[in-house]
C-alpha cells in the first residue's frame, strides 16, 4: 500500500515543485514505484517532467470533478517507475465548482474527492507524491485529507518562519476534522546559499523549532536546479553529477529510511 505525501507551504517560491519532481524521480531511481500528482493549476510540475500540456486528454481537474477515474489520467514519464497525473489551468476553478456541488448535493463533502479517487490505486505505488498550490484552499484541503503525511519545504531566508504558524494551524484543523492520522513527515530546508551567514542562521532557527522533524539533507541554491524543469527533466537526468542531484538522492534515501525502508 503506497504512502501518500503532500508537499505543502502556502508561501510561493520555497521549492515545492522542484522538490516534488526531484524527490519523485530520485525515489524512482532508488527502485520505488512513484506517482506524482500535480495539484497546482499552474501545472509547472507537469511541464517539469517533460509533458506537453497540449497533449493532455485527462487531468487532475477531470478526476476531481468526477468526469473520469484517476487511472485514466495517469501518464507514464520517460523514466522507469515514475508516473504523473498532470494539471492544467482548468483546475483553478475547481474550488468554486466543488463548493456549488456541496450546496446542491446532500452528503457531498468538498474535501474528500482526491482521497476517494486514489483509494483503488494506492496498492500500485510505493509512494504517491502530491505537489500542492501556494495556498490553503479547497485544493490543499483535498491533498491533506488524502495524505498520510506532509513534507514542508522551508526556504533558508530571513522570513522562513513567516506563515508557518498558519500552515501548522491548517494541518491541525485537518487532523481534527478530516484526517486524524495525518502526520508531518518532515521539514525540508531549501535554497541554502552557502556564501551567507544568514542561511545557516535560518537553518539553526528551523532545527530549533521543528527538532527531529527536519531532514538532515539541505537543498542548495543552484542555477542547475532552476534550469532543469525548463528542459522537462529532473536534476538527476539534467545534471546527474551536480550537488542538486546528490542532495535529492540523499533526501529520497532519508524518506525511505523514515518509512522503514519501504
Amino acid at each position: 500500500m503506497g504512502k501518500v505525501i503532500s508537499l505543502v507551504n502556502q508561501k510561493g517560491g520555497v521549492g515545492k515543485t522542484t522538490t516534488s519532481i526531484n524527490l519523485s524521480a530520485s525515489l524512482a531511481v532508488l527502485g520505488k514505484n512513484v506517482l506524482l500528482i500535480d495539484l497546482d493549476p499552474q501545472g509547472n510540475t507537469t511541464t517539469g517532467v517533460g509533458i506537453n500540456k497540449g497533449e493532455i486528454n485527462k487531468s487532475i481537474y477531470d478526476v476531481l470533478k468526477g468526469d473520469c477515474k484517476i487511472e485514466e489520467a495517469i501518464l507514464k514519464t520517460k523514466y522507469k517507475g515514475f508516473y504523473v497525473v498532470p494539471s492544467t489551468i482548468n483546475l483553478a476553478g475547481i474550488g468554486t465548482e466543488l463548493l456549488e456541488k456541496s450546496r446542491t448535493e446532500a452528503g457531498f463533502k468538498k474535501g474528500e474527492q482526491l482521497k476517494n479517487c486514489i483509494i483503488d490505486i494506492k496498492e500500485n505505488f510505493d509512494y504517491i507524491i502530491i505537489d500542492c498550490p501556494p495556498s490553503l484552499d479547497v485544493i490543499t484541503t483535498n491533498a491533506l485529507t488524502a495524505s498520510n503525511s506532509v513534507i514542508i519545504p522551508v526556504q533558508c531566508e530571513f522570513f522562513a518562519l513567516e506563515g508557518i504558524t498558519q500552515l501548522l494551524k491548517t494541518i491541525m484543523i485537518a487532523q481534527k476534522t478530516l484526517n486524524p492520522t495525518l502526520d508531518i513527515e518532515g521539514v525540508l530546508l531549501t535554497m541554502l546559499d552557502s556564501r551567507t551567514n544568514l542561511g545557516f542562521e535560518v537553518v539553526e532557527d528551523i532545527r530549533s523549532f521543528f527538532k527531529e522533524k527536519v531532514y538532515n539533507t539541505i537543498i542548495p541554491r543552484l542555477v542547475r536546479l532552476t534550469e532543469a524543469p525548463s528542459h522537462g527533466e529532473p536534476i538527476i537526468v539534467y545534471d546527474p553529477k551536480s550537488r542538486g542531484s546528490e542532495a535529492y538522492i540523499n533526501l529520497a534515501k532519508e524518506v525511505i529510511e523514515r518509512n522503514g525502508n519501504k
